[in-house]
């Protein structure tokens, strides 16, 4: 039993939304135990208990930290444990190794063992995450809206023309407001009014779904304003840009190991593509299309409203370079000013008393 306790394993975790099944290797690889645990307060606590009786747990490895492997993952930090995240096996991983429960967990311990799996999960236990939380109401009520919008001005295209004069060339508020003000009747069996019918439950979806829009934009500018002030400062970057920013890095800024490693999360950093004496990149279509759709809105309006950015344009537009191209190397050049502003907030916020890059950086 002593023996157990002082030998050093390495643990993998397949995670369910009922279930999660542990296992354990040795440094050498080879298979010691497994077992599957409830997916609730005392399996955790169950869970992280098996795992010290097997020997001194030098790193865990979970599938889905982000997904059903949450609550795990920040349950064995707080035991002291370093969770390591795991990419689930791919198709032809499966397709050779079989699939399984406990075939996962020990491919997932493996990963860990064998260097492959090095990614730290976001810890999901701060300010980042209640941006996140609060993103995801946000972004389903604007495509709501949206939709909503589209299907008024839809019914209004075939609808008689005395109803089209009288809604003709409103904003979409103003429409909204206006087909709430429609009284259909009784008889929704006649096209107008079967149609003022739908345009005025159309308008009250808009406006309860902008009203809702509102109140989270309200309280997101206050996260994003107390999380990330270095963030806010530059040009081009919004609430709804630096909440999605600071929901790619997480809480946990150690994630992010380079402004490099910040640019393959973003998909902006050029992919080798070299053969022979060709000696080439091409564009990287992998990361985190939000975070790239982010840094893609700070570019279009510095484009527009920054003199070095649109010098720096002209300048390369008469090297030969076209719109696409420009952009991309703009969203590479802006993925490093964003990481070291992200990360300077993020540190602040870990470490009040630390010194930030931003504070020994000379004054312009």
């Amino acid at each position: 039993m002593m023996t157990d306790q002082l030998r050093e394993v390495i643990a993998g975790v397949d995670t369910h939304g009922e279930t999660h099944h542990a296992a354990v290797i040795d440094p050498l690889g080879r298979h010691l135990a497994d077992e599957e645990f409830p997916a609730s307060g005392a399996g955790y606590r169950d869970l992280l208990s098996w795992l010290g009786s097997h020997g001194t747990v030098a790193a865990v490895g979970v599938e889905g930290t982000g997904a059903y492997g949450a609550e795990l993952a920040r349950v064995l930090a707080r035991g002291g444990l370093r969770v390591v995240e795991v990419d689930r096996p791919d198709r032809k991983t499966r397709r050779l190794k079989g699939k399984s429960d406990p075939i996962d967990a020990y491919a997932a311990a493996t990963a860990v063992a064998s260097g492959r799996a090095t990614g730290v999960p976001k810890a999901r236990d701060g300010i980042v995450e209640a941006i996140r939380a609060l993103r995801v109401p946000r972004r389903s009520a604007v495509k709501a809206r949206t939709q909503a919008i589209n299907q008024a001005r839809q019914l209004l295209i075939t609808a008689p023309e005395a109803l089209r004069a009288q809604l003709r060339g409103l904003s979409a508020i103003e429409l909204a407001t206006a087909c709430v003000r429609l009284r259909p009747g009784g008889d929704c069996s006649a096209p107008l009014g079967a149609t003022k019918a739908a345009l005025r439950r159309l308008g009250r979806r808009i406006l309860i779904l902008s009203e809702e829009i509102t109140e989270l934009d309200a309280e997101l500018k206050t996260l994003t304003a107390q999380a990330a002030p270095t963030l806010l400062g530059r040009m081009g970057v919004g609430p709804d840009v630096a909440g999605q920013l600071l929901a790619t890095a997480g809480d946990n800024p150690d994630r992010l190991r380079s402004e490099a490693a910040f640019a393959h999360l973003c998909g902006v950093a050029p992919i080798p593509a070299s053969s022979g004496r060709r000696d080439r990149h091409r564009l990287n279509r992998g990361g985190d299309r939000a975070a790239n759709h982010a840094l893609h809105t700070i570019v279009l309006s510095r484009m527009r409203w920054d003199d070095r950015t649109r010098v720096y344009v002209q300048r390369r537009t008469e090297q030969g370079l076209s719109k696409k191209d420009i952009m991309r190397c703009l969203k590479r050049h802006i993925a490093r000013e964003i990481y070291r502003a992200l990360t300077d907030d993020l540190y602040a916020r870990q470490h009040p008393t630390l010194t930030t890059l931003t504070d020994l950086a000379p004054a312009a």
